[in-house]
């Protein structure tokens, strides 16, 4: 699913008024209908309604509602900001409309028109929406900072007024919303933690939007679906063998950090490669084979053959001696294919620059966000970051996968956004887990993207599947691990609508 910047939205909306077709005022009666429809069917209706609107189709939206809630008999108060230019020709239409079932209609035109607000009203917020361009000011800055310091519940239609959709929007002034209704995808400033304190609950309402546009539109950033991950995963063939699957190496663990090893060997063997070789210390070899007996094991510091693997994965609890350093070292100048690099890998290269460039074409990089600020330097912001890391992918031959709640797999200056996972994945460990599920995917001659597409999503399906049996505070790493195989079940099987 792609998504699209406020001119797109815009462009979108303006295929479907042509193609459909509809007048624009029934596209926006619509959508309004649908946002009607979820506040009555959810019970979000409160003793009293107040929607605030602006003069643009964001208003004009919220009007439409208005008019929609007095005909199912509720009898909402509506206050229109008097600010900027006359209003859109579907929001005039609307405002007619309104006129003839109630008298309920307040102009905001100075401060002193503010309505009070408690934190029993429902407020509506139809003020501003997708196609807003700079900080708001002035009045409706006030007014925005008013219904903020109420403590009611807020509505948002379509995106939280104040909020830019395709840029930061660090230090304005924003609607703290309760939820969003969003129209029929999507926008990018849902999928970044800067925001997460002003849309609420996001709910995506399909409106209708003619489907046909998407397929001629370009853009640099998409969200992952199911069906585009279940078409890259390769169902077991019946008379293949453990050679069929490849043979993946391991280096990991180091003097209390051989947990790190072992979750990243379990997850790498759940996720289907054919043989596992673990390097690690000599002190680990007991440990690593008492808790992983399906890992063969070779002890760090003896001579190794790297041209014997299909895939290799290197750094989780590695740690950044000199002794890790030369080892990451030797292993770039010695191995040419794609390979997994994680955590203390990562530390070292960022200490180590020129090293990037003896990186094997098509590697996987799998930093969280401080080990990304260390390879790139400090990001502005959320969105600065998704620059540097599309940046990075055009620079240099390798997969980003930049961990967070939505994470980014960034690939030739495109970027592609996860769409599972939860908040219990937030413990220590699940970064090791992802290192075991890609490189048992490179193993087995998944590419480098569709490892990263296939892996990152796999390892939030697990942890959703996690949550049938832990919450987010108990869910620990493990029980990711073992989750794998309902999350490789649900891709296996038919594959559902995006």
């Amino acid at each position: 699913m792609k998504l699209l910047s406020p001119q797109q939205i815009h462009e979108w909306d303006a295929y479907t008024i042509a193609n459909e077709p509809i007048a624009s005022i029934g596209l926006m009666e619509r959508a309004a209908r649908k946002c009607t429809d979820f506040i009555i069917e959810e019970n979000f209706i409160k003793t009293t309604i107040k929607i605030f609107c602006g003069k643009g189709n964001n208003g004009g939206d919220g009007l439409a509602i208005a008019c929609q809630l007095i005909e199912a008999g509720y009898t909402p108060l509506v206050y229109i900001l008097e600010f900027g230019a006359k209003g859109t020709d579907d929001f005039q239409a609307n405002l007619h409309r309104l006129h003839q079932l109630t008298t309920s209609i307040h102009f905001i035109q100075a401060k002193e028109f503010f309505p009070g607000i408690n934190e029993q009203d429902l407020i509506i917020d139809a003020l501003y929406g997708s196609g807003l361009n700079r900080p708001l000011k002035e009045l409706s800055e006030q007014l925005v900072n008013h219904i903020n310091q109420s403590a009611a519940w807020v509505i948002s239609i379509d995106v939280p007024s104040g909020m830019f959709i395709d840029k930061t929007s660090k230090g304005n002034s924003i609607i703290k919303a309760s939820y969003t209704l969003t129209f029929q995808s999507l926008k990018l400033c849902f999928l970044v933690a800067e925001n997460a304190d002003f849309f609420g609950v996001v709910k995506v309402l399909d409106i209708g939007l003619h489907p046909s546009f998407l397929q001629n539109i370009n853009t640099d950033l998409e969200l992952v679906t199911q069906e585009q991950v279940s078409s890259c995963i390769k169902p077991r063939k019946p008379f293949s063998h453990k050679g069929t699957y490849g043979h993946a190496l391991l280096i990991a663990g180091n003097k209390g950090k051989m947990g790190a090893a072992i979750l990243a060997a379990r997850a790498c063997l759940r996720s289907g490669t054919g043989l596992l070789t673990m390097n690690i210390p000599d002190d680990g070899l007991n440990i690593l084979q008492t808790a992983v007996p399906e890992a063969m094991c070779a002890i760090r510091g003896d001579a190794i053959d790297y041209s014997k693997f299909s895939a290799i994965g290197i750094g989780p609890g590695l740690g950044t001696t000199e002794e890790s350093k030369k080892l990451l070292e030797n292993l770039l100048e010695n191995y040419s294919e794609p390979m997994v690099l994680d955590a203390d890998a990562l530390n070292i290269l960022s200490a180590n620059r020129e090293m990037l460039n003896i990186v094997s074409a098509g590697s996987v990089f799998t930093p969280h966000p401080k080990e990304f600020e260390r390879l790139t330097g400090a990001a502005e912001d959320n969105f600065n970051r998704i620059a540097l890391a599309l940046q990075l992918s055009l620079t240099h031959p390798f997969v980003i996968v930049l961990k967070g709640h939505y994470t980014l797999i960034a690939y030739q200056g495109k970027g592609y956004f996860n769409t599972t996972g939860n908040p219990g994945m937030a413990k220590g460990g699940s970064g090791d887990v992802l290192t075991g599920i890609l490189t048992a995917l490179l193993s087995q001659g998944y590419s480098p993207l569709q490892a990263a597409l296939s892996g990152v999503y796999l390892h939030g399906l697990a942890a959703d599947h996690a949550l049938i049996n832990q919450s987010m505070e108990t869910m620990i790493a493990t029980d990711i691990i073992e989750s794998l195989g309902a999350a490789f079940y649900d891709l296996l099987k038919e594959p559902s609508n995006p």
